[in-house]
């Protein structure tokens, strides 16, 4: 029959083309339904900032000398504001760009460089103490929209979702077409129409 022929094309493209998004929203939805436990298993422990306070020759900040320190993180984005608010409970200067906020304790001088995805933590030199990734937020993105950025909108997560319908659906009519004349014979014995 032609239309099974076409249907088992259709069928085979779709599961080859939506494959890599398939497999993503399986993954990502099995790790936001268990996040704390695969975290807990995966993922580092995280910076003990307690350290902030013993660490030698600290000097108090003042908001601009955070915002100096700010202006050397993404240096081609203007500050697009700067509040004093406290960051894990610890008096900070937060001061906002484009690309995310850097953030700067007010007693220590060691600083965050926070984005959507991640954030890594400074000494007051500019060494690098810890970085994390937000990988809640990553999966989530990815689990909702199919891409990382705001470029396609939730364009390909949409796309995902039509082709597994039709993919389903063209599933169920390759497994049946073939089976009608059985089928309706079976149900026929069973409602008692065919005796």
């Amino acid at each position: 029959m032609q239309i099974i022929k076409l249907l088992r094309k259709i069928h085979t493209w779709i599961g080859i083309c939506i494959f890599p998004w398939v497999f993503l929203v399986g993954f990502t939805g099995f790790y936001l339904n268990h996040s704390k436990a695969i975290s807990a298993f995966v993922l580092p422990a995280p910076y003990d900032e307690s350290q902030f306070v013993s660490w030698p020759d600290i000097k108090p900040v003042e908001q601009d000398q955070a915002v100096l320190i700010a202006q050397n993180i993404w240096p081609e984005e203007e500050i697009e504001k700067v509040r004093a608010k406290d960051y894990h409970k610890r008096p900070s200067f937060v001061v906002e760009k484009p690309s995310g906020d850097v953030i700067v304790n007010q007693a220590t001088g060691h600083y965050f460089v926070k984005t959507r995805w991640t954030n890594t933590i400074f000494a007051p030199d500019g060494r690098e103490l810890s970085s994390k990734i937000y990988w809640k937020t990553i999966l989530q993105t990815l689990h909702e929209r199919g891409w990382l950025s705001n470029r396609f909108g939730t364009f390909l997560a949409d796309i995902t979702s039509l082709s597994l319908m039709t993919f389903a659906l063209s599933g169920i009519i390759l497994w049946y077409l073939p089976r009608k004349k059985g089928i309706a014979r079976k149900l026929r014995r069973i409602t008692g129409r065919g005796v």
